[in-house]
């Protein structure tokens, strides 16, 4: 590991980012790197501008992947380098794109595609407690708080515990689940028991079922977080109790879930509807336009 690797590591873990986070953010600098073959702090900022160009119009990166290595880069040159003046004069973009949800039926569909049981209560306690993969991946069983039915989220985003529901029947699936596996100090282990579930087994378990279910939507397994946040807000939760399930920081991320709920949609009526069209008699005894 070369020193400016080592000095790039250590401001970001002084700042407590996440190891995901500074795993992505050096990768990031690592990629200017080798576009160039020459080590970062030898390229100026019209060359550092020429390298996001190329990723947004000769590679056509997603929104989220350019917004991530404009992100590492400008660290790395203000932090790191310390050139505070760096602006890379780079506009984040964002898709737009609203998060795909299932309705119960395909939900059910796909629980039942699972090709064991393992893996069907690893889907189901994804939705029916609203968590990232991380979080799930990291559950141990002293998590499940069986009495008083919640579960306990350690470290999720942004290094903070929280609380989301146990529901009952997922208690009892879980309860068979245990019978079956005993699966030890983490609720679902890896292939080394000392080790939780593998991130990418996790999303292939998802991947899976989707396939074997026929559905064409969804775009991962945190399609699931988003049909627990959608279907809690048209069973009549209020946005504020979601934003703490979720773990949301600011509420303004959870209200992306109003554009989602049939319900609320359905409730509304098209403007087109409140039109009254003429009946044909009254057409009839229409005087002609005078000319």
């Amino acid at each position: 590991m070369t020193p400016l690797r080592q000095r790039m590591i250590r401001e970001m873990q002084l700042r407590q980012f996440t190891p995901r986070t500074v795993e992505s953010y050096v990768a990031g600098v690592i990629g200017l790197a080798t576009f160039y073959h020459r080590s970062p702090d030898q390229l100026n900022l019209e060359e550092v501008r020429s390298y996001i160009h190329h990723l947004l119009t000769e590679r056509k990166l997603a929104e989220g992947t350019c917004n991530l290595r404009a992100a590492a880069i400008t660290f790395f040159y203000r932090e790191v380098l310390g050139q505070t003046a760096f602006n890379l004069k780079f506009r984040r973009k964002h898709s737009g794109k609203l998060p795909e949800v299932y309705s119960a039926e395909e939900l059910v569909r796909l629980f039942e595609a699972a090709n064991s049981r393992r893996d069907r209560v690893f889907l189901m306690t994804t939705y029916a407690a609203g968590l990232r993969l991380k979080e799930v991946r990291h559950l141990k069983p002293e998590h499940i708080h069986s009495q008083r039915q919640l579960i306990r989220v350690e470290q999720g985003k942004g290094q903070k515990d929280r609380y989301t529901l146990l529901s009952p029947r997922l208690l009892l699936e879980l309860r068979d689940y245990w019978q079956e596996y005993r699966p030890g100090v983490w609720l679902f282990p890896g292939r080394d028991k000392t080790q939780p579930i593998d991130r990418r087994t996790g999303q292939n378990i998802f991947y899976q079922a989707k396939r074997r279910a026929q559905l064409k939507r969804g775009h991962g397994i945190h399609t699931l977080r988003h049909c627990f946040a959608t279907h809690l807000l048209e069973a009549g939760v209020d946005l504020r109790t979601i934003q703490m399930l979720l773990g949301h920081s600011n509420i303004n991320n959870t209200t992306i879930y109003l554009h989602l709920t049939q319900k609320k949609l359905s409730e509304l009526q098209s403007p087109f509807d409140l039109l009254r069209r003429p009946k044909d008699e009254e057409l009839r005894d229409e005087p002609p336009a005078q000319s």
